[in-house]
């Protein structure tokens, strides 16, 4: 007769006091935290709770959209010059971001020359592109020029960091191997880390351009090009089908344009998974992931 043995259920061990100690007072600070930034932006319970019919009141009036209206009004071409500045100003930050980008990163750049660098990233991703937009104008005029400017200068913040990291995460193999023929500190970067880097950078410059056509619309309002400027007008006279027009359109180029992107960046994910190395696991693609939330 064979004997029948039960698996003991092992209980989980709790964590040690010192860690649930931290754990009480982080969560608490969250909460303090909470409590102190409502009491700042002075929410009352009146104005929360009669929100939701508000803004319902508001999403009523946008339907049926004025669509004939827009159309005459050439909403169409505005939203397009949204994308244009979008395009033209992702071009600029991709240009000068991935230089100094080579400059910032920790394994090929000295100390002297890495930390002002880095320090620069970080003071441009700072301002936001409506105040760089608002410093533009009184140079270049209201149009998309200064919106153009303004996006392109900041996305040098944000691309400049992003090609930083993915410099910084190469296989150090074919640098190495580049200096040992006696190649120069250009050829090394040219041949050892860019042909590495370029799929993911390409990649970071594509979901840079999907956040920089949202961005160009809003910069509209304020004179820099795009069709921000006509929603505010519309906003302006209460003309609320026309507002549901403008913001329909905007939506649907932009849900066209961000599903196009993250098309070709799926593609270029899954290709730099497909050639790494079997055991590297290919760091740069793995973070690309993360940031844009796709995977294989």
């Amino acid at each position: 007769m064979t004997a029948t043995h039960t698996p003991s259920t092992v209980s989980r061990p709790s964590p040690p006091s010192g860690v649930r100690r931290r754990r009480a007072l982080l969560a608490l600070a969250l909460v303090i935290g909470g409590v102190w930034s409502v009491t700042g932006i002075d929410v009352t319970l009146e104005r929360f709770l009669g929100a939701p019919g508000d803004a319902w009141d508001i999403f009523k009036r946008l339907w049926p959209p004025a669509m004939d209206e827009a159309l005459d009004r050439g909403v169409v071409g505005k939203v397009f010059e949204s994308v244009y500045i979008a395009w033209i100003g992702t071009i600029i930050g991709a240009v000068l971001s991935l230089p100094l980008a080579f400059l910032a990163a920790t394994n090929v750049a000295p100390r002297w020359i890495r930390v002002p660098v880095r320090q620069l990233f970080n003071a441009i991703r700072a301002v936001p592109e409506l105040i760089v937009a608002v410093i533009f104008i009184p140079i270049t005029g209201l149009g998309p020029w200064a919106g153009t400017l303004a996006i392109g200068l900041h996305s040098v913040g944000t691309l400049g960091k992003w090609a930083t990291e993915a410099i910084e995460g190469v296989d150090t193999g074919p640098l190495e191997a580049v200096e040992a023929t006696g190649g120069r500190w250009v050829s090394g970067m040219r041949w050892g880390i860019l042909p590495q880097i370029m799929p993911i950078v390409a990649s970071f410059w594509l979901f840079r351009f999907e956040i920089n056509v949202r961005a160009s619309a809003v910069l509209g309002m304020i004179g820099a090009g795009g069709v921000g400027a006509e929603l505010v007008s519309q906003l302006m006279f209460r003309n609320f089908s026309a507002v549901g027009a403008v913001l329909g359109i905007t939506v649907l180029v932009v849900l066209t344009i961000d599903t196009m992107s993250a098309a070709v960046r799926r593609r270029i994910i899954a290709g730099v998974t497909r050639t790494g190395g079997p055991d590297d696991g290919d760091r740069n693609a793995e973070a690309l992931a993360d940031l844009t939330g796709f995977r294989r």
